[in-house]
């Protein structure tokens, strides 16, 4: 039942498969007419020939049909991400292979765990029932985060890099997480493992950027209104034998920044950062 996370022609996609116990012509009508897709779909939908209007309660964009072959292949744009429902026969009823091609692959986990309630609500519409709402975003989320290895440090050329998604979180409320209003370096900001030194560049709520004895630490925060909030952290590592250290710190720091935007304060978990301090270090 879980998403895959592959990449075509150099791009990311996630991938999924579902057994769906009732004919292809019904299923197709539920996956492209738009008044089915109120019953599953994350966006109201209207459609004006080929061109495709998707609206939230505080946002609106656009997307155009890509292949439409009954019963068989719908595949439309959304913004710059490719959505594709391919139904295939089945024994049970009808398989319906989905394919969502990322415009922005650090989003991959929170679309992944998006995409599983939408597709377990447009089953339970098939059979005429109402999908029980999640009670638990986070934990989903965190787990293809770690399956598709999003939450990866990278080390470029000496230099520590993480890029992680932060959902819809508005910036304001980020930096304020970030740096639980504390004046100067807040704690937040470094990890016990890497001495903190003098603020070097601050422009709130974006940047944040520090030096210390074990290189410049560097903090940017950003946020795009079709993709989402995101965070970029960079580490000037000095001493190469500190990297695995340093990696192993950075990466715990934003899987507690990353449960923060959801409202879980996680203390420092010692044990995580040994465990992670041993895998990048083999």
């Amino acid at each position: 039942m879980s998403a895959e996370l592959r990449r075509v022609d150099g791009k990311p996609v996630l991938r999924f498969e579902r057994v769906l116990r009732h004919p292809r012509h019904k299923v197709w009508r539920a996956v492209t007419d738009p008044a089915e897709f109120k019953h599953w779909f994350p966006a109201e939908v209207t459609v004006d020939g080929t061109t495709l209007r998707f609206t939230f309660p505080d946002s609106e964009s656009a997307g155009e049909v890509l292949e439409l072959d009954p019963p068989n292949v719908f595949a439309f744009r959304w913004n710059s991400d490719v959505l594709r429902f391919e139904l295939r026969p089945h024994d049970e009823g009808c398989l319906l292979v989905f394919t969502h091609a990322l415009d922005a692959e650090p989003a991959a986990g929170r679309t992944a765990a998006g995409w599983d309630t939408c597709l377990t609500a447009l089953d339970a519409s098939l059979d005429g029932r109402t999908a029980e709402p999640p009670t638990d975003w986070l934990g989903p989320m965190e787990r293809y985060v770690r399956a598709f290895g999003l939450d990866r440090g990278r080390v470029e050329d000496g230099l520590v890099r993480f890029v992680r998604d932060l959902v819809w979180t508005p910036l304001g409320e980020v930096w304020e997480l970030f740096t639980a209003g504390a004046p100067g370096l807040p704690a937040h900001a470094t990890t016990p493992h890497v001495p903190p030194g003098p603020v070097i560049a601050v422009d709130p709520p974006r940047l944040l950027e520090f030096a210390s004895p074990t290189g410049t630490v560097r903090w940017e925060f950003r946020h795009d209104p079709d993709s989402g909030t995101s965070v970029e952290l960079t580490h000037a590592v000095t001493d190469p034998a500190f990297t695995p250290t340093a990696l192993a710190g950075w990466h715990v720091r934003l899987e507690l920044l990353f449960a923060a935007t959801f409202g879980e304060h996680r203390p420092w978990p010692e044990d995580r950062f040994a465990e992670l301090e041993r895998r990048y270090g083999s």
